[in-house]
């Protein structure tokens, strides 16, 4: 039987991925070493960080005027990195609150500054991207979540409006490569791995050079981007196996036809889930239509004494894995990154009419 993984992170990894990583596990390029164990200052890996982010600025079309990092410390370290390295004493951020991520970030930027929250939709669950937004015009830079794990919702457009003094920094660790951006929209953008383009371990950022000139903080050797941008990621021993896993996800993506081949396949998907969630009378999703996520789909049981054990048991048994919603909201949650392929959204939503029907 053929499982489907619908976790939300650490999610489902293309096929080719996994067969390049069984053969050099054993024997990276013909060295007779396995990735796992060659030296982070070896030719072998300083060509893989240089590939990589050579991959990743041509996917996505990166200015010459920003840097790309490779980090530890996951996307939740960048919640403190972010205010640390573009705020100096008494700076203020707009930040956009959408989600149980969004919030913590709020909260991490608190211990190095003042916040104004310029939007929140958290009277309502946080079940829509609020449009409109009370921007400081004293805040240095604004923060967004461009994508919702937990509540299902993704920003279809991004805000605009920054005052002119400002620029966008957005959290993209769930959408990051799903769809082409314009890159010159942000002051800065990062990433945890584990959702849509590898495994847990690193986290890519993207930023402006121009913007962390400000900043006059002293900081920690591993807290400050300054000293990673000297050292091109390479300050202390980077997370060597988890950028060779992305090394590949990125060549996957390629051999697809890029990101526009990308964003269509996952617009595809996505379709194809809501339809069976709203033409199915068992099954509703909370989540404003317009705002609805293209990576995590979440959905409830229309009448909520129903089991949701019951139905999860039932996909389990078909192979449909970690369909169970985040502990905080309940139901139901389809994760349908990049690498979750059309087949499992067409046995997801085939298992929904047979529940239905049962």
């Amino acid at each position: 039987m053929t499982k489907y993984n619908f976790s939300a992170g650490p999610a489902c990894l293309p096929k080719d991925v996994i067969l390049s990583i069984n053969k050099e596990a054993f024997n990276y390029k013909n060295s007779g070493m396995s990735v796992f164990e060659i030296s982070h200052r070896s030719e072998y890996i300083m060509d893989l960080f240089e590939e990589s982010t050579s991959r990743i600025q041509t996917l996505l079309k990166i200015p010459s005027n920003y840097k790309v990092l490779w980090l530890p410390g996951g996307a939740s370290l960048q919640f403190s990195m972010v205010p640390l390295n573009l705020m100096n004493k008494g700076d203020k951020a707009d930040y956009i609150e959408t989600g149980s991520w969004s919030t913590k970030a709020i909260n991490e930027c608190l211990k190095v500054g003042e916040v104004n929250i310029a939007a929140s939709s958290k009277s309502s669950n946080f079940s829509y991207i609020p449009k409109n937004c009370n921007q400081s015009n004293e805040s240095i830079y604004t923060h967004i979540t461009s994508n919702n794990t937990i509540y299902g919702t993704q920003y279809k457009k991004f805000p605009d409006g920054i005052n002119k003094n400002s620029f966008l920094v957005a959290d993209m660790s769930s959408d990051i490569l799903s769809r082409p951006l314009n890159v010159n929209d942000f002051g800065l953008i990062y990433a945890g791995a584990q959702k849509n383009i590898g495994i847990a371990g690193v986290t890519l950022v993207i930023l402006r050079e121009d913007i962390i000139q400000s900043s006059h903080q002293t900081l920690p050797s591993m807290l400050d981007y300054k000293i990673h941008i000297k050292n091109d990621s390479m300050y202390n021993t980077p997370p060597v196996f988890c950028v060779y896993v992305l090394n590949e996800t990125l060549k996957w993506i390629n051999k697809l036809g890029g990101l526009e081949s990308i964003q269509s396949m996952n617009n595809t998907k996505a379709e194809l889930l809501y339809n069976e969630i709203d033409e199915n009378k068992l099954f509703r999703c909370p989540v404003s239509h317009e705002d609805r996520s293209n990576m995590n789909a979440v959905f409830t049981f229309s009448d909520q004494s129903k089991n949701d054990n019951d139905f999860l048991d039932f996909c389990s048994k078909k192979g449909l894995m970690t369909l169970k919603g985040h502990r905080s909201v309940g139901g139901f949650r389809a994760s349908i990154y990049n690498a979750m392929p059309i087949q499992g959204v067409k046995e997801l939503t085939k298992a929904m009419r047979e529940y239905s029907k049962k």
